[in-house]
């Protein structure tokens, strides 16, 4: 199943590793053409992990499913000319160079302009196009830091880090959500446009409310407060077998449901003690300890409580709810790929499909958007 919301737009990806190469594939899944140019030596995402027998890494290919990939120098004037040429015959062009990159290039503001006045511009860039961190170097782990993505979580002791990256995958979804209001504007304007997307600041955009209750005082420290593991009734669990189960009981009729469900109705009054609530949490973690997994789905599976146990990655695909809405896609074979499609679904249908990446030469590229 494909879908053709964005059928007919055109996509020029100059982006490596994730965050843009995720969003131009947020933009094909949505129906768009995405060509992506990469330098000579090929994103380095191709090696980034130990490589398939075709040459490429698992996660260059899921991350570049859906596109046809092209070869150029940009830094020679036969390079330049055939990006150009793409250029002027594209809607969107999604870059995640250093600031002032494209400029050293030739591919300045201006030229773009030049080249195709109804490009749809967007500029991935770790800190943003201004400000002093603009040239910083960094990648994901900084950028959430910065961004306020990693203080919050974590034990009392120290914050964690958090995989699949956090501003990456992020800002893919702000890219492609600026790309496609960048569009609509066009239509209504017949102008393109210039976004700047900054990884950081996409996390940042998330701190309203910590850095609200901060100014007031009132921000709670890790373990301490209710979503920062401070509850015992809104916490990750251990059991006997080693595998984890999440508890999120916060209205107290889910909080009843599961100290009944468990034995232990003498909890129920106790929901509301003060944060944090270690000698609470001491009790069920040791219940939880005590017995496999298998019993606490068995026993809690069938109330309604808000528990579920934290599938392994390689359960996932068969989790009942995931393998009844059909997102994963399991490419079988020596070296298996396993691909999580877009979380949409149109008018009922499937989510859509990729086509596997296709590397074609720069004269195949030219011919593409005739």
């Amino acid at each position: 199943m494909t879908i053709s919301l964005l059928a007919g737009i055109r996509v020029l990806d100059v982006s490596q590793y994730f965050p843009g190469p995720l969003a131009a594939q947020i933009l094909a899944d949505l129906g768009a053409s995405v060509i992506k140019v990469e330098p000579p030596a090929g994103d380095p995402l191709r090696q980034f992990s130990p490589p398939d027998a075709d040459g490429w890494a698992p996660d260059y290919k899921l991350v570049n499913a859906g596109k046809q990939v092209v070869k150029l120098d940009l830094k020679t004037p036969t390079g330049q000319e055939a990006v150009e040429r793409l250029l002027a015959r594209a809607d969107v062009l999604i870059e995640s160079f250093r600031p002032g990159t494209l400029d050293r290039l030739g591919l300045d503001r201006k030229r773009l302009a030049a080249i195709n006045p109804g490009l749809v511009h967007v500029a991935l860039s770790g800190w943003g196009q201004t400000g002093p961190y603009r040239p910083r170097a960094g990648h994901d782990l900084t950028y959430a830091a910065v961004g306020g993505g990693l203080i919050g979580s974590g034990t009392a002791e120290t914050p964690v880090m958090v995989c699949p990256p956090m501003s990456d995958h992020a800002a893919a979804q702000q890219a492609a959500l600026a790309a496609v209001a960048g569009l609509f504007g066009r239509l209504r304007n017949g102008g393109g446009v210039y976004l700047d997307v900054s990884l950081m600041e996409t996390v940042l955009a998330w701190q309203s409310v910590p850095m609200t209750l901060a100014a007031r005082g009132r921000l709670p420290a890790r373990e301490s407060g209710l979503l920062t593991g401070g509850a015992a009734y809104y916490r990750l669990y251990r059991v006997a077998d080693g595998h984890f189960v999440a508890l999120a009981a916060i209205e107290p009729k889910f909080w009843d449901a599961f100290c009944r469900a468990v034995g232990r109705t003498d909890w129920i009054a106790r929901q509301n003690e003060p944060m944090p609530q270690h000698t609470l949490t001491g009790e069920l973690a040791q219940m939880f300890a005590a017995q496999p997994l298998a019993h606490w789905t068995r026993l809690l599976d069938p109330e309604d409580c808000c528990f579920e146990a934290l599938p392994s990655f390689d359960a996932l695909p068969d989790h009942p709810q995931v393998a009844a809405r059909g997102q994963i896609v399991r490419h079988a074979g020596s070296e298996p790929l396993i691909e999580a499609l877009l979380g949409l679904r149109v008018n009922g249908a499937p989510p859509p499909q990729r086509t596997p990446l296709v590397e074609i030469d720069a004269a195949a590229a030219d011919t593409l958007w005739r």
